[in-house]
């Protein structure tokens, strides 16, 4: 959430939304563009139309709702789509909340990362800052609450969970 107030908020917003809106790979859910609204700003990204990961876990009999070949695609798409992110870009994008929530999965049972609402940029051999940690408890990497700082390594473990 960014004040309309602050204009280096804002700008700085408005500069992350322009480059991650440039992405595009098949494993990320393609931003469209962001909308402001009741003081807030919103990420508007492609729509997915099976929902999130999240939903497929167990099924009502608590059973997988999905076969091995299903899931060994998901979990192939999200680690090329992290690749992408971390080694691939001009930039390296950590995205600070990788869960299954934030997996969506497209028509052909393919998952694709989204919800880069927490994602930060930084240049290649740089080191990132330390900065007031965020994510999703339970999925956070034992580094970045010690340390502050995110890196694709933090990813890669929230992943793993």
């Amino acid at each position: 959430k960014v004040s309309h107030d602050s204009k280096q908020g804002m700008k700085e917003f408005i500069a992350e939304i322009v480059s991650i809106g440039r992405l595009q790979h098949r494993n990320l859910v393609q931003l469209l563009g962001y909308c402001r609204r009741k003081g807030e700003l919103l990420l508007v990204y492609d729509y997915m139309p099976n929902g999130s990961l999240d939903k497929y876990l167990y099924g009502k009999d608590g059973k997988p709702t999905l076969d091995w070949s299903q899931w060994f695609q998901i979990i192939k798409c999200v680690s090329n789509g992290l690749l992408y992110l971390h080694e691939e870009c001009e930039k390296i994008i950590i995205h600070r909340d990788i869960k299954a929530s934030n997996v969506l999965i497209d028509t052909e049972i393919s998952g694709r990362i989204g919800d880069f609402g927490l994602a930060r940029l930084y240049d290649h051999g740089s080191d990132p800052e330390a900065i007031r940690v965020v994510g999703t408890i339970g999925y956070l990497a034992p580094e970045l609450a010690r340390t502050g700082k995110a890196t694709p390594f933090t990813d890669v473990y929230s992943f793993g969970v």
